[in-house]
């Protein structure tokens, strides 16, 4: 499965997500920003880094950023 943390408003993120769909690969959308408990797994995924969007894919860090922006 993959999982996309993101934050409202995040031109990053909405790029992350027209990516995947366009690609027709589901995703599971975490907003980090509003829900405490995705901020919390969200940074202990990447070590304290807020760069959203976090993509991780089967349970691994795949990505942080998107395009090297975010």
């Amino acid at each position: 499965m993959l999982v996309i943390y993101t934050k409202p408003g995040c031109p990053y993120c909405a790029k992350a997500r027209e990516h995947y769909t366009g690609a027709g690969i589901a995703f599971d959308e975490r907003n980090a920003q509003d829900n405490p408990q995705f901020r919390k797994e969200m940074l202990s995924i990447t070590g304290g880094d807020r760069t959203v969007p976090v993509i991780v894919e089967e349970g691994r860090l795949k990505q942080i950023g998107w395009e090297g922006r975010g």
